[in-house]
């Protein structure tokens, strides 16, 4: 089994319906086109060396389906649902907190903007 988080680079005032409605449209074909939030590069370049979406591939991979899903805005993962995965929520946790960005968890429905203390 699986199931996906998205990192979404919004602002401060970001709320549930403005994450749901983002990540809507970055999973659709009307997607922004333009520069890259540099955000959202760190955050991708920081986890993927921690956790390669790309081979070679750690024997104890998170991810169910590679690569990650990248946008100038967002980063999609889909993650095995197992104890394999703890390692990369806790990494992706910090590393959105650290960049800024909102956690959007499609399955819940559920937007966090975590910041780093």
């Amino acid at each position: 089994m699986s199931f996906d988080l998205a990192v979404l680079a919004m602002d401060e005032s970001a709320d549930v319906a403005a994450a749901r409605e983002m990540f809507d449209r970055c999973t659709s074909d009307h997607h922004d086109e333009g520069e890259s939030d540099e955000r959202v590069v760190g955050f991708y370049e920081r986890l993927r060396s921690l956790f390669p979406d790309r081979p070679p591939f750690a024997a104890e991979s998170p991810w169910m389906s590679t690569p990650l899903t990248i946008g100038i805005d967002h980063v999609i993962m889909n993650l095995s649902f197992s104890s394999r995965s703890d390692a990369a929520i806790k990494a992706i946790e910090e590393l959105a907190a650290e960049f800024c960005l909102v956690i959007w968890d499609p399955q819940s429905h559920n937007a966090h903007l975590l910041r780093r203390d």
